[in-house]
């Protein structure tokens, strides 16, 4: 088999791939579409609506086990599990500590394996390490606004330190992001912390109720995590690629 062959034959297996992969998540964008069309600002807390909110993450880490196998569960599909768990604690207010716990651990997950050999690595360029000196700036500047606001929460003696951990670990999540230079992970990452930071805007009161704050939260929130999904699926793909390509 020519050159040219091999390379018919590698773009046929991607073409099949994203159409099988696209299937698989099917059920992800009914699940969210069912949350979108159930959800009302005034949604009671309850069972049912804990759920709706966390089937389409738990539907994302199916597609990631039924592709990567059970190992995952120690990567992103143990991530999304854990980022489920976090979607039910914070349907309940009184349980937001354990919901940003919930979702710590899911960070750190993603983090583990990013540095994984699934990912292709690269060394670290000048312009990755400016990216991680924005991350970290804009990290900061938030959490120095943040501050008076959580002073004001009233657990804030809990709340201070907790929002500072985790603002850490998901700053570590987006630039181990970086350093995969994966489009699909990267965007996930970042969109993440744009989630984040919108919820924490709402919930510590730092703006006025916002009529769609809620959909804005979501909307990002299942898009972050459908993309990091993807990106650990076609991780393999992608190392393959590289590996091709330093052989050349």
């Amino acid at each position: 088999m020519d050159i040219l062959e091999t390379d018919a034959y590698d773009r046929r297996q991607r073409r099949n791939m994203s159409c099988a992969l696209f299937l698989s998540l099917l059920p992800f964008f009914v699940a969210s579409a069912v949350y979108f069309y159930l959800w009302t600002p005034d949604s009671p807390a309850s069972i049912m609506s804990a759920g709706v909110k966390s089937a389409p993450t738990l539907l994302l880490a199916l597609v990631v086990l039924s592709w990567n196998g059970a190992h995952s569960v120690l990567g992103v599909a143990g991530g999304l599990l854990f980022s489920a768990v976090g979607d039910c604690c914070l349907v309940w207010k009184e349980l937001f500590l354990y919901g940003m716990g919930a979702f710590a651990v899911a960070h750190l997950l993603y983090s583990i394996t990013f540095l994984t050999s699934r990912y292709a690595t690269y060394s670290s360029s000048s312009l990755n390490r400016f990216l991680y000196l924005i991350l970290f700036v804009a990290a900061v500047g938030f959490y120095v606004y943040m501050f008076p606001f959580l002073q004001k929460a009233p657990n804030s003696e809990v709340i201070i330190p907790a929002v500072g951990v985790y603002m850490l670990l998901i700053i570590l999540m987006g630039s181990l992001a970086i350093k995969t230079r994966h489009a699909a992970t990267l965007l996930g990452s970042l969109i993440f912390m744009a989630s984040d930071m919108a919820l924490a805007l709402q919930i510590f009161k730092v703006m006025p109720h916002m009529e769609h704050g809620n959909t804005i939260v979501m909307v990002t929130y299942y898009l972050a995590q459908l993309l990091i999904a993807v990106g650990d699926v076609k991780a393999v793909e992608n190392k393959d690629d590289f590996s091709k390509w330093k052989r050349s």
